[in-house]
């Protein structure tokens, strides 16, 4: 199979929403996504993104996408934080997610950072695999913390 992948357009961001909520779905969680076609549009192309995105083409359409954003490590300085790697579910098996996921390493080492940062869902054995196979460290001993935009509110009134 014929792919490309390159850096995403403001044009391309309604197709990504739609992957977004296809992961939405996989991950079980498919009423969670509350961003927009204009949160994407408008955070993702502005003079200082919040994000940078590529997208995975085939023939002249999006198929899988990248979103990663700048952190900052006290122990490591800059890393690259991988926040979702999703391919649509009839493209899955012709390596256009392996190659994704080879353009962000791309680019964390041309960007200099020192590490880059990921989650994977326990029960997703095909993903924890080849991220292993590809050398990618899995901290089974390490608990994600969220405090969602509710805690946030209730977390400010508590104080």
């Amino acid at each position: 199979m014929n792919f490309t992948i390159r850096k995403a357009k403001k044009e391309d961001m309604s197709r990504v929403l739609e992957l977004i909520n296809q992961l939405a779905v996989f991950e079980k969680e498919p009423d969670a996504v509350e961003v927009t076609l204009k949160d994407l549009e408008n955070d993702g192309f502005k003079d200082n993104p919040a994000f940078i995105c590529l997208v995975a083409e085939v023939e002249g359409l999006v198929q899988g996408t990248a979103i990663m954003f700048h952190r900052y490590s006290t122990w490591k300085g800059k890393i690259l934080h991988l926040e979702d790697l999703v391919v649509d579910e009839s493209m899955r098996g012709f390596g256009i997610g392996t190659a994704l996921l080879d353009e962000v390493v791309k680019l964390g080492h041309s960007l200099g950072v020192r590490r880059i940062n990921w989650e994977v869902l326990d029960w997703n054995t095909p993903a924890i695999n080849l991220y292993e196979k590809k050398g990618a460290q899995v901290l089974r001993d390490w608990n994600v913390v969220h405090l969602g935009e509710q805690g946030i509110k209730d977390y400010i009134s508590s104080l």
